[in-house]
């Protein structure tokens, strides 16, 4: 079958951001080592002890604008493809930084959320937040104080965008999945969805085999700073395998 065109979908977890100098959080050493996820990743954890919760994200907000942390090549390259590709490309992100904007990336889900937005808990606002977040401090609609949180979706809640993200698995002709350990689901089912309907390649970029590297067509192992930005020029001059 001769290499084609048509929709990409995307899906990039932490290892994509490593490289940039952001923890990933399931690895030896990573942010889950450190920190209980109970107790500063779930609504339980918060309604615990939202002090502690909010200085957590109040560390990695800073430490993301910090200037230290930039886009790497791996995100240049799929903003490019998304640029120059002649269908739709969708980047799904599992990562709640904001690399993959930064290097240019437009059709972006943050399934997970984002670090740089607060959401508040009385009106259900959204708004974009750059400063530290204080546990009484009063949402700018609604003016109710002590509900504002992370727009993090935190373990127990439903991820965001999951109609458009499994419309557009429906319909891609290649799913990729970039640096992402296959672990945590809605978004390690996504391969075997794509693979039922049979019709997409499938192909993992990681720097070892995710959990579910045996459903993938192809894999291809490797830092993602070098590893996407070559598998982009391949799509870019030679189409979708066949």
């Amino acid at each position: 079958m001769p290499a084609r065109s048509g929709p990409i979908v995307i899906l990039t977890g932490a290892g994509i951001s490593k490289e940039s100098g952001l923890d990933t959080f399931r690895d030896a050493g990573g942010v889950w080592s450190q920190v209980r996820l109970e107790d500063v990743a779930t609504p339980e954890g918060f309604a615990r002890d939202p002090v502690r919760v909010q200085a957590f994200y109040n560390d990695r907000r800073r430490g993301l604008l910090g200037g230290a942390v930039l886009p790497n090549a791996a995100h240049e390259a799929l903003a490019r493809l998304e640029r120059d590709w002649d269908d739709d490309v969708l980047l799904v992100t599992q990562n709640i930084d904001d690399l993959h904007e930064r290097a240019g990336s437009r059709n972006l889900l943050h399934m997970h959320g984002e670090l740089l937005k607060a959401r508040c808990g009385h009106c259900d606002t959204v708004h974009d937040w750059r400063a530290d977040l204080g546990a009484g401090d009063p949402c700018p609609a609604c003016g109710a104080g002590g509900g504002m949180r992370p727009h993090v979706v935190w373990f127990g809640e439903i991820p965001l965008y999951m109609d458009r993200i499994v419309d557009a698995l429906d319909r891609c002709a290649l799913f990729m999945s970039i640096g992402t350990s296959g672990t945590v689901y809605p978004a390690a089912g996504f391969v075997a969805e794509v693979r039922e309907r049979g019709r997409a390649h499938t192909v993992e970029l990681n720097m070892e085999p995710g959990h579910g590297a045996s459903l993938f067509a192809e894999i291809i192992l490797g830092p993602a700073t070098a590893r996407v930005p070559a598998y982009v020029e391949r799509l870019l001059a030679e189409g979708i395998p066949g």
